[in-house]
């Protein structure tokens, strides 16, 4: 055992080595002396941050909307991640698993920029092609969880109601969904998480929100104002994070 975790060890340095001469990284250029002053410079340029109030009213609006942008897409996409992860998880056959398990596959491998993309040549500019590029991608990832959530759900209480007698949705209304529902929000939350970064980030297609704002700041070469955005952002993704973490142990106990 210990030769076979040498082995693996050394696999994994040497691959490790092997992508740092691919990549042709050079960790030199940036511990250099000119390289941290003109890191130094552009964060120094940041600074202060515009805090005047027809500002801070607009990143307030800004903050809003990427809150109901990350909100609106992760409660569509927990909907029909939930939709897709019933016939994902074979409760419908092999045949609809297989189709259900493809288009999860389909929705997640496509990275949520892109979808933002098409959804602004479909629906235009604005949080609608932020809240539906959201949806896609999430769905994707949230149904899959969903799926293998159910398939790992104890199968004796929805059995024991259905020898009482009960149909089989009832017995999987009654029997498997209590036992997965807590972990089905756990889910949902983290993605909530995730999808107000994502929020922000779209924001470089024209999808709304603070990601715009903060586009439209640095390509004028407005720092400060792009550091008023930058602070709101992580005050969201705190507060967020905070709740969401709460929520998750109240269900726990």
């Amino acid at each position: 055992m210990r030769r076979a975790h040498w082995v693996v060890l050394m696999v994994l340095v040497g691959a490790i080595w092997a992508s740092f001469v691919f990549l042709s990284l050079d960790l030199g250029q940036l511990a250099s002396l000119e390289a941290l002053g003109q890191m130094g410079r552009y964060i120094a340029s940041f600074f202060p941050p515009d805090l005047s109030p027809s500002y801070l009213a607009r990143i307030g609006v800004g903050t809003l909307e990427t809150l109901a942008i990350s909100a609106t897409g992760t409660v569509l996409a927990a909907v029909l991640g939930l939709l897709l992860a019933l016939p994902a998880a074979g409760r419908f056959g092999p045949f609809p698993r297989a189709a259900a398990r493809l288009i999860l596959n389909f929705l997640r491998s496509i990275p949520e920029l892109v979808w933002a993309a098409l959804m602004v040549m479909a629906a235009g500019l604005g949080p609608f092609a932020g809240t539906l590029a959201l949806a896609w991608h999430t769905a994707g990832v949230i149904g899959r969880l969903f799926a293998e959530t159910l398939e790992n759900a104890p199968e004796e209480p929805a059995q024991a109601l259905r020898l009482t007698g009960s149909r089989a949705a009832l017995a999987f209304l009654y029997g498997t969904m209590p036992n997965v529902v807590p972990q089905f929000v756990a889910y949902a939350l983290y993605r909530w998480e995730i999808n107000i970064r994502m929020a922000a980030i779209l924001g470089v297609v024209g999808a709304g929100g603070l990601g715009q704002i903060l586009y439209v700041s640095l390509s004028l070469f407005q720092q400060p104002q792009a550091l008023t955005v930058i602070i709101a952002m992580l005050v969201l993704v705190a507060l967020v994070d905070g709740a969401s973490a709460w929520l998750r142990q109240h269900l726990a106990n």
